[in-house]
């Protein structure tokens, strides 16, 4: 049987698009989880205190749309930054290429001699990194300040996938006082929250590393420990306000 031929792009494309497919799942569970989590920790205090819908909702709805505002603001600054910290990097490795700077010589030879290389095979690797500037600088990049060019990270869609992805989850635990009485919207948004996060931590445990009940489980530990901070102060409040 003849050997199949290895596709060098293809393999290539294939592994951008896993990254990009982590980049999304990563925004998208950013902004979710932290929309669900701050909005049902919101509505369960304000429903303890009060125990009217009209209050809960309005508060829940002010909170859904600060929180998917504020979170889109956060992602698109902190893409930003780290777009421009790359760059500010490696404008100034570029300068000390360009340069032929020998330290920068001898920090190849020497991350080269870390790896085991040494004598004339050190030499010739050293000189064949050096001899062009491009490899050089992308060697010096990855290897030396450990960072990778963030091509497929836009500040912009960062920021629509985590504002969205925060809008949609922090309507999960408000939808219940829509149609339910406060004490039944309580338990409905507990219940529905807990489902959802566990679901999305099960989730990425598939599309990731890790045992997926495990992940789940996390998550929603995350979510029910806001919920019953969220209760037990609006509870207090109710009590002594």
């Amino acid at each position: 049987m003849a050997k199949k031929k290895f596709d060098l792009e293809k393999h290539l494309a294939e592994e951008h698009h896993e990254l990009e497919r982590g980049g999304l799942l990563r925004d998208s569970i950013l902004g979710g989880q932290d929309g669900l989590v701050n909005v049902l920790g919101i509505v369960l205090g304000v429903a303890a205190a009060t125990l009217e819908t009209r209050v809960v909702i309005i508060a829940g709805l002010a909170a859904t749309f600060a929180e998917s505002l504020a979170m889109a603001a956060v992602a698109y600054t902190s893409t930003k930054a780290e777009r421009d910290f790359y760059w500010n990097q490696y404008e100034k490795e570029k300068k000390e290429v360009d340069e032929g700077s020998p330290t920068e010589v001898e920090e190849v030879r020497e991350l080269y001699r870390r790896k085991g290389f040494a004598g004339k095979l050190l030499e010739d690797v050293v000189k064949k990194i050096t001899s062009n500037k491009k490899v050089w600088l992308d060697f010096m990049m990855h290897e030396e300040l450990r960072l990778d060019r963030p091509d497929g990270d836009s500040p912009t869609k960062s920021a629509f996938i985590v504002g969205v992805s925060a809008f949609i989850g922090s309507l999960i635990p408000l939808t219940g006082f829509f149609f339910l009485p406060v004490v039944q919207a309580m338990w409905f948004s507990v219940i529905s929250a807990a489902a959802v996060l566990f679901a999305a931590g099960a989730i990425k445990a598939k599309l990731t590393i890790g045992s997926w009940w495990k992940t789940g489980l996390e998550m929603m530990a995350i979510g029910m420990l806001a919920a019953i901070s969220g209760y037990a102060v609006g509870a207090v409040l109710g009590v002594v306000v």
